[in-house]
């Protein structure tokens, strides 16, 4: 470039060159594995089979020591993956991207990096306006396990979570309906010449079909209450049987309340709380001895007797009907529940890493955008929003406004 034209340039009478966005390279990413503070919560988001194909695309990860152990994953297991094992949780938080299972603490979001992204549960439930103003404070982007789509508009992570929770609900009515914790001194399902155990699930969704399928399995009878119809008629196509189902009424579901074994609170919550529809009033009618299991506790729950436990204190009884109320209740079989998480975030993680980091993960995949519900400073989420009175911008605009 001539003397002249460099001088028109300096004066801004000729544009000059913008650089050109080029892509990260997959060794740049570096993703935090910090060890869950709960001792109620035993799941590790990336298991040491990950890590290891993880590592081998040039992505560095750092794991907190005893992250994984309580799934039964070993410093070593992480270490021998390729993965870097550190003793303090700051280092685990200061790197692009922090995998948690539980939502962190003010005091985790303090240790990470200004625009750094954080993937884990939300657990609306737990938060405050501190807790998105934290995160805001510091620019992170923060994407929902429970909000997260698929390509095919699917909720992957709940949908797992819901597969394993309905699965081991039965599992878990069974040990309580046992004489030796102190219940009816039933068996799960039946016996010959024996009536079957009665069973009541109230939602039609991929807990009650999970739910559904291994008290079918183990001989009981079953019941499921939905008001969404479409729910029922679908139900009732994936177990591939004829089983009775109804529509939620008072009448219809006192009378199966007073006669069941086992009842299985299965609604997931559409907007906000769920919806009371199990009264005290049909509580008290209940068999005496009888257990209920609410799976959306953490969602407010639709049991009016229901209120939060946990593992190291599972149960209580309301007017002698056994109550178990557990949120996390995947985290009993936290090793399959780690492999059923990894195996969905391990191909998320490859693909951020190919276009070159979480923002432009973003912008490329509609279904991963739906997760994300804060995004530089703003909050993107309408509902969070209203529910803590903080103001939220469309992530759409933010978005196109990059460029």
């Amino acid at each position: 470039m001539s003397p002249e034209i460099d001088q028109l340039a300096a004066v801004g009478l000729i544009p000059k060159e913008s650089p050109v966005k080029t892509k990260k390279r997959g060794e740049e990413l570096s993703i935090g594995i910090p060890k869950e503070k709960s001792e109620e919560e035993k799941r590790v988001v990336l298991t040491p089979e990950a890590v290891g194909l993880l590592t081998n695309n040039g992505i560095h990860v750092v794991v907190e020591t005893s992250a994984g152990l309580a799934s039964k994953f070993t410093d070593q297991d992480y270490s021998d993956a390729g993965a870097k094992v550190v003793y303090s949780a700051k280092e685990a938080f200061e790197t692009d991207i922090v995998l948690k299972v539980d939502a962190p603490s003010l005091e985790e979001i303090s240790s990470m990096n200004v625009g750094a992204c954080l993937i884990s549960a939300l657990q609306i439930g737990k938060q405050n306006r501190e807790f998105i103003e934290a995160l805001n404070t510091k620019k992170i982007t923060a994407v929902a396990f429970e909000y997260l789509e698929d390509k095919v508009g699917g909720m992957p992570v709940v949908r797992a979570m819901s597969e394993i929770a309905g699965s081991t609900v039965m599992l878990v009515a069974a040990e309580y309906l046992s004489s030796v914790n102190d219940g009816k001194g039933l068996i799960m399902g039946g016996v010959t010449g024996v009536p079957p155990t009665q069973v009541v699930i109230i939602g039609a969704g991929t807990v009650a079909e999970y739910a559904a399928r291994t008290a079918l399995g183990l001989g009981a009878n079953i019941k499921v209450f939905d008001n969404h119809i479409y729910k029922l008629r679908r139900l009732k196509q994936l177990l591939g049987q004829q089983i009775y189902t109804s529509t939620i009424d008072n009448l219809t579901l006192t009378q199966a309340l007073s006669e069941a074994d086992v009842v299985i609170g299965a609604l997931r919550a559409e907007k906000g709380r769920n919806k009371v529809v199990v009264s005290e009033e049909m509580v008290a009618n209940m068999m005496h001895g009888s257990i209920i299991i609410d799976v959306g506790i953490d969602q407010g729950g639709c049991i009016e007797t229901a209120k939060m436990s946990s593992h190291s204190d599972p149960v209580y009884q309301v007017h002698d009907i056994i109550h178990y109320c557990v949120p996390n209740i995947a985290s009993r079989v936290s090793r399959t529940a780690s492999y059923s998480l990894s195996n969905i975030f391990t191909p998320i993680i490859l693909q951020m890493a190919d276009l070159g980091g979480p923002e432009e993960m973003i912008f490329t995949y509609r279904w991963f955008l739906r997760g994300v519900y804060t995004y530089r400073g703003s909050l993107t989420n309408a509902y969070l929003g209203r529910k803590f009175d903080i103001a939220h911008k469309e992530l759409q605009l933010l978005l196109a406004a990059r460029y």
